[in-house]
């Protein structure tokens, strides 16, 4: 079990560092669209490529970034069964969840859409606008992004199989460390009741 967990680790480090980049994505593609607007009512100029590529990177964006939200436990739950049964048993149907349910979809997801890349590598496909981009980047996204969600899908279902063994602490709690921005919160409240706004007459 301890060299499965130091797997999960290695499996948890690769998916929070590819999700902290993924971040940086989002701020390409926002800055993309605001100069290809900008550019296509001052100069009345622009391209296709420009508004592909700003969905090329949302789409990277989204995809990559799955087994990081998976990580963060941050994905779309439903406790309203789930919280009624105690904790151990919240983790086991956890498990039977990762294991029945995403471990199959992605590995469908990966087996059906790597020929698709494939295809578009070998052809060379192009988009069908007007100074359009190359196709296969956006295709390799698919299995990448699942390939990632299916690591974190098994670092997951490790982790509390090591809890339910208690060989390891419960992967549902969060650390309790505060983030930047609430840390940042925290102390602009602390300084505005240090300092209260003067009363107005």
């Amino acid at each position: 079990m301890s060299a499965l967990l130091k797997i999960c680790r290695a499996i948890d480090w690769l998916n929070t560092q590819v999700g902290k980049w993924s971040i940086w994505l989002i701020l390409a593609s926002t800055l993309i669209s605001a100069i290809n607007a900008i550019v296509r009512k001052v100069f009345d100029m622009g391209s296709n490529a420009y508004l592909e590529l700003q969905w090329y990177l949302f789409a990277a964006s989204f995809l990559l970034a799955a087994g990081y939200t998976f990580l963060q436990g941050e994905h779309v739950r439903i406790d309203v069964i789930a919280g009624r049964f105690t904790r151990r048993t919240q983790v086991k149907m956890e498990i039977f969840g990762g294991l029945v349910f995403l471990l199959p979809v992605c590995l469908a997801v990966i087996y059906f859409s790597w020929p698709f890349f494939m295809n578009a590598w070998v052809s060379g496909e192009m988009s069908n606008n007007s100074g359009g981009l190359i196709r296969w980047p956006v295709y390799l996204l698919i299995p990448a992004g699942f390939a990632l969600l299916l690591l974190q899908c098994l670092s997951e279902v490790i982790k509390r199989f090591a809890y339910l063994s208690g060989k390891a602490p419960d992967p549902g709690v969060k650390s309790e460390k505060k983030s930047a921005e609430e840390e940042l919160a925290e102390e602009i409240r602390r300084l505005a009741e240090q300092n209260p706004a003067p009363a107005t007459k």
